[in-house]
């Protein structure tokens, strides 16, 4: 039973980095890119490493696979914020549907 649940677990974490893959390949511009490298991608690797915890108990290999999840959790949304400060800095254009402008609307004071 274990064994089908790590399978189960390790095909959704597969098919969630597969969206986030494609995602990007869709996606209009480098904003939106950044949401799909970062949120599917970031939950298909936790259900990866959960399905492979099921597999590997030894409590070192779990504290490895938990040490993974730990910095990916850390390093995503770091690493998106500082890209998307650096497309909104640099000005890079947006596709046509991204409206949102929350940065220049704090700077102005019109939060």
């Amino acid at each position: 039973m274990i064994e089908a649940t790590a399978s189960v677990l390790l095909v959704l974490g597969a098919a969630l980095t597969l969206i986030a893959a494609v995602g990007l390949l869709r996606f209009p511009d480098v904003l939106t890119r950044m949401h799909a490298a970062t949120k599917p991608a970031t939950a298909g690797l936790l259900l990866i490493l959960t399905g492979a915890a099921l597999v590997h108990p030894g409590a070192v290999q779990v504290a490895k696979l938990a040490l993974v999840a730990l910095l990916q959790f850390i390093t995503a949304p770091v690493g998106a914020h500082l890209i998307g400060r650096a497309v909104f800095w640099s000005r890079s254009p947006l596709a046509e549907r991204t409206h949102l402008d929350d940065e220049s609307r704090r700077r102005s004071g019109r939060t």
